[in-house]
């Protein structure tokens, strides 16, 4: 279920594509990501064992505002200190209560409701782990053949970004659905 849900959300496809788009080394690279897994891990935990459980109606705009944060870092950070990790940590916060209301509509049994939520973020974590390695292996190729090209796919990649998590942001706030 937690490779499902990450392949078919492309909110979440998104955020993870926009903090890939600038490249890095591997360590850089494996350094967001972790953080992405760590802060989304917590607050999945949270809120699946009833602890800290945000309403919807916040949670879903607040991903696509983070959608839109990294698309704008992109754009502006030039060649200042790279955030990235810092930033993915902190959003992975919020969208661990994004997996966590989806985890919630399994209807979880609650004598296994430990296995089912290691089974589904480790589900997360492959789904992830594989959007990663075809990203950063496509923008690698992409760098390696022309650098000017590469710097206009994190530039044109950063704008849908932003498009994206901007519509996101007012449909889910104008225009909700059931949240």
């Amino acid at each position: 279920a937690g490779v499902h849900h990450i392949l078919i959300g492309p909110d979440h496809i998104l955020f993870l594509v926009g903090l890939l788009l600038l490249g890095g080394s591997w360590r850089a690279l494996v350094s967001i990501v972790t953080a992405f897994t760590i802060g989304h891990s917590v607050t999945l935990s949270l809120a699946v064992l009833d602890l800290v459980t945000p309403r919807a109606s916040i949670i879903e705009p607040t991903i696509a505002l983070s959608i839109v944060f990294v698309g704008v870092d992109n754009l502006v950070r030039g060649s200042g200190r790279d955030l990235r990790a810092a930033f993915a940590l902190t959003f992975g916060l919020v969208h661990g209560f994004g997996f966590a209301n989806v985890l919630r509509e399994f209807g979880l049994p609650r004598e296994a409701l430990g296995w089912s939520l290691f089974s589904f973020n480790v589900g997360v974590e492959m789904g992830q782990l594989l959007i990663v390695a075809l990203v950063t292996s496509a923008l690698a190729l992409v760098r390696r053949w022309s650098p000017r090209v590469a710097a206009r796919v994190a530039w044109a990649g950063s704008v849908v970004v932003i498009l994206a998590g901007t519509y996101w942001f007012v449909q889910r706030v104008f225009f909700p659905t059931g949240a």
